[in-house]
Protein backbone atom coordinates (compact mmCIF):
# COMPACT_ATOMS: atom_id res chain seq x y z
CA UNK A 1 0.00 0.00 0.00
CA UNK A 2 1.35 3.28 -0.74
CA UNK A 3 2.13 5.75 2.12
CA UNK A 4 -0.34 8.71 2.14
CA UNK A 5 0.95 12.45 3.12
CA UNK A 6 -0.92 15.23 4.16
CA UNK A 7 1.42 18.24 4.05
CA UNK A 8 2.00 20.59 0.98
CA UNK A 9 5.62 21.04 2.34
CA UNK A 10 6.27 17.51 -0.16
CA UNK A 11 5.51 18.61 -2.90
CA UNK A 12 7.56 22.19 -1.93
CA UNK A 13 10.50 19.81 -1.78
CA UNK A 14 9.60 17.86 -4.92
CA UNK A 15 8.98 20.96 -7.04
CA UNK A 16 12.18 22.81 -5.41
CA UNK A 17 14.63 19.64 -5.90
CA UNK A 18 13.30 19.02 -9.66
CA UNK A 19 11.10 21.34 -11.16
CA UNK A 20 10.98 19.70 -14.54
CA UNK A 21 10.13 16.19 -13.36
CA UNK A 22 6.69 17.64 -12.17
CA UNK A 23 4.02 17.43 -14.95
CA UNK A 24 0.02 18.25 -14.59
CA UNK A 25 -1.91 14.91 -15.05
CA UNK A 26 -5.40 15.62 -14.96
CA UNK A 27 -8.08 16.72 -12.41
CA UNK A 28 -10.33 14.66 -11.15
CA UNK A 29 -14.41 15.17 -10.17
CA UNK A 30 -13.41 15.95 -6.44
CA UNK A 31 -12.03 19.37 -7.53
CA UNK A 32 -8.63 17.72 -7.38
CA UNK A 33 -5.68 18.39 -9.50
CA UNK A 34 -3.24 15.22 -9.90
CA UNK A 35 0.72 16.24 -10.56
CA UNK A 36 2.93 13.27 -10.83
CA UNK A 37 6.65 13.41 -10.57
CA UNK A 38 8.97 11.50 -12.97
CA UNK A 39 12.07 11.61 -10.72
CA UNK A 40 10.94 11.04 -7.43
CA UNK A 41 8.20 8.77 -8.42
CA UNK A 42 5.34 10.69 -6.40
CA UNK A 43 1.59 11.41 -7.05
CA UNK A 44 0.78 14.83 -5.78
CA UNK A 45 -3.08 15.28 -5.05
CA UNK A 46 -4.21 19.08 -4.91
CA UNK A 47 -8.12 19.30 -3.39
CA UNK A 48 -8.89 23.16 -4.70
CA UNK A 49 -11.23 25.58 -2.92
CA UNK A 50 -11.22 28.04 -5.92
CA UNK A 51 -9.42 28.20 -9.42
CA UNK A 52 -8.89 31.95 -10.73
CA UNK A 53 -7.77 32.11 -14.33
CA UNK A 54 -6.03 35.60 -15.46
CA UNK A 55 -5.21 35.66 -19.07
CA UNK A 56 -1.84 36.84 -20.20
CA UNK A 57 -1.71 41.01 -20.12
CA UNK A 58 -1.49 41.20 -23.83
CA UNK A 59 -5.50 39.93 -23.80
CA UNK A 60 -6.99 41.46 -20.93
CA UNK A 61 -10.89 42.22 -21.45
CA UNK A 62 -12.59 45.43 -19.37
CA UNK A 63 -13.43 44.54 -15.86
CA UNK A 64 -17.25 44.16 -16.74
CA UNK A 65 -16.72 41.77 -19.39
CA UNK A 66 -14.65 39.81 -17.57
CA UNK A 67 -17.63 39.55 -14.97
CA UNK A 68 -20.08 38.95 -17.28
CA UNK A 69 -18.84 36.48 -19.56
CA UNK A 70 -15.73 34.50 -18.09
CA UNK A 71 -16.55 31.07 -17.23
CA UNK A 72 -14.61 29.87 -13.83
CA UNK A 73 -11.18 29.61 -14.12
CA UNK A 74 -12.16 25.58 -13.60
CA UNK A 75 -13.42 25.44 -16.58
CA UNK A 76 -10.14 27.19 -18.15
CA UNK A 77 -7.92 24.97 -16.52
CA UNK A 78 -10.09 21.75 -17.14
CA UNK A 79 -9.52 22.25 -20.61
CA UNK A 80 -5.71 22.92 -20.52
CA UNK A 81 -5.42 19.72 -18.55
CA UNK A 82 -7.88 18.00 -21.60
CA UNK A 83 -6.40 19.52 -24.47
CA UNK A 84 -2.29 20.69 -23.89
CA UNK A 85 -1.34 19.26 -20.29
CA UNK A 86 2.20 19.38 -20.98
CA UNK A 87 2.45 22.86 -21.22
CA UNK A 88 1.37 22.79 -17.71
CA UNK A 89 3.90 23.43 -15.38
CA UNK A 90 4.28 24.61 -11.51
CA UNK A 91 5.55 28.20 -11.06
CA UNK A 92 4.84 29.21 -7.44
CA UNK A 93 4.04 27.92 -4.21
CA UNK A 94 2.83 29.25 -1.12
CA UNK A 95 2.08 26.46 1.73
CA UNK A 96 1.50 28.80 4.51
CA UNK A 97 -1.27 30.58 2.35
CA UNK A 98 -2.30 27.16 1.16
CA UNK A 99 -2.01 28.76 -2.86
CA UNK A 100 -0.34 27.36 -5.76
CA UNK A 101 0.06 28.81 -9.41
CA UNK A 102 -0.15 27.01 -11.99
CA UNK A 103 0.91 28.27 -15.89
CA UNK A 104 0.35 27.19 -19.60
CA UNK A 105 2.88 27.90 -21.93
CA UNK A 106 0.39 26.95 -25.13
CA UNK A 107 -2.13 29.65 -23.69
CA UNK A 108 0.02 31.76 -21.35
CA UNK A 109 -3.01 31.64 -19.33
CA UNK A 110 -1.90 31.56 -14.87
CA UNK A 111 -4.35 29.93 -13.00
CA UNK A 112 -4.12 30.72 -8.90
CA UNK A 113 -5.85 27.83 -7.01
CA UNK A 114 -6.93 28.01 -3.45
CA UNK A 115 -5.78 24.46 -2.04
CA UNK A 116 -7.94 22.98 0.88
CA UNK A 117 -6.23 19.54 0.92
CA UNK A 118 -2.75 18.12 -0.08
CA UNK A 119 -1.47 14.77 -0.46
CA UNK A 120 1.55 13.34 -1.40
CA UNK A 121 0.90 9.36 -2.47
CA UNK A 122 4.74 7.37 -2.70
CA UNK A 123 5.17 4.40 -5.10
Amino acid sequence: MAQVIRSGAFLQQCWSVHPLCLAVKRMTDEHAVVLSCSSCKSVHYLTTNTIISNEPSAQRMSEEDILRDMPPGEEFLKACVSRHPASLSLREMDVFQDLVRLRCADCRRLYDLSVATFETRQK
